[in-house]
Formats: C-alpha cells, sequence, structure tokens
C-alpha cells in the first residue's frame, strides 16, 4: 500500500488517465477535421487545379486560425508565444503540408481512390512513431514496433 491506501501504481495509473484524457477529445477533433479534409481534397480535385486547390486550402486554413488568433487576443485569452526554433519548425510544417496537400490533389487527379488514403497516413504516422523512438526517446514497446510494420505493410499493399 502506498500514501493514503492507494498503491504507488494506482496513482500513476490515475494520472495517466488525467493526462490522456486531457489530449484525447482533441485527438478525435483532429481526426475527424483531416478526415473531412481529405473527403473535400477529393471532391474538389476533379474541378481544381493541384497547385490552385492546394492554395486555397492552405489559404483558407490561413484565415481560420487568423480568426482563432482574433478570438483569443479580443476575448482576452492570449496565451502565445514564439521562439526562432519554433517559428523555423513551423516553417518546415508549412512546407510540408503545402507539398502535401498538393501531392494528395495529384494522387486524387491521377485516379487514387479516397479509401487509400488511410494506409498513405499511417505511413506517415509509421514516420512519427519511429522519430518518436529514435529522436524523442519515446519507448519502443512491442506493439509501437508492431504497428510500424502493419502501417509500413498496409502502404506496400497500395500498390496492388
Amino acid at each position: 500500500m502506498g500514501y493514503g491506501g492507494i498503491s504507488y501504481r494506482r496513482r500513476a495509473e490515475r494520472k495517466l488517465e488525467r493526462d490522456m484524457n486531457a489530449w484525447f477529445l482533441y485527438a478525435v477533433g483532429a481526426a475527424l477535421l483531416y478526415g473531412l479534409h481529405q473527403i473535400f481534397t477529393k471532391m474538389a480535385s476533379d474541378h481544381i487545379s493541384d497547385g490552385l486547390g492546394g492554395f486555397v486550402v492552405e489559404g483558407t486554413a490561413a484565415v481560420t486560425i487568423l480568426v482563432y488568433l482574433a478570438w483569443l487576443r479580443f476575448g482576452g485569452k492570449w496565451n502565445q508565444t514564439a521562439s526562432s526554433p519554433g517559428v523555423w519548425y513551423s516553417v518546415l510544417t508549412g512546407i510540408c503540408v503545402g507539398a502535401g496537400t498538393v501531392l494528395f490533389f495529384l494522387l486524387f487527379q491521377k485516379g487514387g481512390p479516397l479509401s487509400a488514403v488511410p494506409m498513405i497516413l499511417a505511413g506517415g504516422a509509421a514516420l512519427m512513431a519511429v522519430a518518436g523512438i529514435v529522436f524523442f526517446k519515446e519507448p519502443a514497446s512491442r506493439q509501437r514496433v508492431l504497428g510500424i510494420a502493419l502501417a509500413l505493410a498496409g502502404l506496400f499493399l497500395l500498390k496492388k
């Protein structure tokens, strides 16, 4: 038994639950919105060129974020900070998102199926998982390594 009749392990489990609950709804929202993002990209790709479509997508995204920043600023909830490395990593992120958006337009315009997107994104998830393990020293559990292998297998199965 630990402090107050609760074992150390149980307290750690409760903390982990609280931490997960703090970000889980954001994860669900992001998954829903990125899923809709790909559906709308597929629908748009038949009616707009890849570069112009990507520009409209990213321009609209920038305006959406600007509205969020205005809401924070004028709502008295401003909590935004920046550093030089943060700005540069954000620029690299923007380059990746912009180029990725153009590639998705091209994928759909060349006849790529919407049902392929989850496997493509799983390839990206595998890259993120490897980076987490190698660069951010996150634990490499059997489940995580198996997930990486299955994500990569799904990506290669798309060619069939």
